[in-house]
């Protein structure tokens, strides 16, 4: 994991961040990912399914660095109740493409809890693809206790609140293209 960066802070309170892994080492594991992806599905033909809204930097990044034949499509859900707080997931927009014996690759921005990718993959496995596996930019240690599976990890982080490349608070701080931790105020 990278070395925590702890010099540059942004925004103001109560909402001030403090850098967690820089642009660079991001993009290296993004190279990485890619070159897995690439080697395993060069001849297959994947279609990549982004899940909304904070997949579309890493989804953008992964399938310029994969560099092969593939499709996109997207799907949106929501799993958010009040405010921040995790509730039940709704599917709000659906794949547009017909899954049946795709070799389908779910691209995720981060995964927490192992919720929302358990509904995913129980969603997805009904219409009957030829394989279906997962990349998640960045995946928090508590994750792990849920027995949630991504094929294709990213990078582990705390269990700690982030914003930047792609993930956001209140739907700001996306553009970051670094990743950025809540700073508590004393």
């Amino acid at each position: 994991m990278a070395q925590l960066m702890t010099s540059e802070i942004i925004g103001t309170s109560p909402y001030r961040f403090r850098k967690l892994i820089d642009r660079e080492t991001i993009q290296e594991r993004v190279q990485q990912v890619a070159a897995q992806l690439r080697a395993e599905y060069k001849d297959r033909r994947p279609l990549l399914v982004g899940i909304l809204n904070g997949c579309f930097i890493y989804m953008a990044d992964l399938i310029r660095a994969m560099n092969i034949p593939c499709e996109v499509d997207f799907v949106k859900i929501s799993s958010y109740g009040d405010a921040m707080s995790p509730g039940a997931i709704t599917l709000l927009k659906d794949v547009d493409a017909n899954l049946a014996g795709r070799h389908v690759i779910l691209v995720e921005d981060i995964v927490d809890t192992g919720k929302s990718l358990g509904y995913l993959r129980r969603h997805f496995e009904e219409r009957k693809p030829a394989s279906l596996v997962m990349t998640s930019m960045f995946m928090k240690k508590c994750f792990k206790a849920a027995g949630a599976e991504v094929e294709y990890p990213g990078m582990e982080i705390p269990d700690e609140f982030v914003v930047g490349y792609g993930l956001d608070y209140a739907q700001q701080w996306r553009q970051l293209p670094d990743l950025y931790v809540l700073v508590e105020d004393q």
